[in-house]
């Protein structure tokens, strides 16, 4: 019965902030890993060392791959909570439920 009650009043502001920090995660991470990876691969370039642009390119796809995990991974999470997430009678979500849905989409989902 407590996690029915956890994502109400103050405890549902502190879900609205972890949708703000996620959401800039989501946009400066993925930017952040793929200036640098050109960044590394445009110094390869420059020097002109098939061994340090092949390591570069390397690097660069690497980074390109958690770029997009970091970027998709809430959705993937908030995809499986609505598959096994707790709802109400009319549907709506409660519980656990209604805290990962706030954190992940914001918005209305956090009333």
């Amino acid at each position: 019965m407590f996690l029915l009650n956890l994502c109400e009043g103050e405890f549902m502001e502190f879900m609205k902030f972890l949708n703000t920090v996620l959401t800039i995660f989501k946009i400066v991470i993925p930017l952040l890993l793929i200036i640098f990876g050109m960044i590394d691969l445009g110094k390869a370039v420059v020097s002109s060392d098939e061994k340090a642009i092949k390591s570069s390119t390397s690097s660069l796809i690497k980074k390109l791959i958690a770029a997009l995990v970091i970027f998709f991974l809430p959705t993937i999470v908030s995809a499986i909570i609505n598959l096994t997430g707790e709802k109400d009678d009319a549907g709506d979500p409660i519980g656990s439920s209604k805290c990962v849905l706030c954190v992940t989409h914001g918005g209305d989902n956090c009333k």
